[in-house]
């Protein structure tokens, strides 16, 4: 696969980059090497070989769940710095 210039501002455009012309030729030179790369491990026989699934033996070990005691609401909002009633109140982050 060959990496054009235009592939390369496409991918700026995607990703919201910008680029001086110094700089595109590295990204151009960058992308070529791993392409190459890739290309490369394709050259592999890789007949006989399972996929590796996992990096190692171990199984993930999850902890049994047990029901502990919780506080009450109230208890949990007396170091609410805001709070409205029932609720805690934080600045609103999203903005339509």
């Amino acid at each position: 696969m060959e990496v054009t210039d235009q592939l390369v501002d496409k991918l700026a455009h995607l990703s919201r980059l910008s680029f001086n012309d110094t700089e595109k030729a590295d990204v151009k030179k960058d992308l070529q090497s791993m392409i190459a790369f890739v290309e490369k491990l394709n050259e592999l026989d890789t007949t006989g070989i399972e996929p590796l699934l996992h990096m190692g033996d171990a199984v993930n070990v999850l902890r049994a769940d047990e029901i502990k005691g919780s506080i009450s609401r109230e208890e949990a909002l007396l170091n609410a710095p805001i709070k409205d009633g029932q609720f805690f109140k934080v600045p609103k982050v999203i903005k339509k």
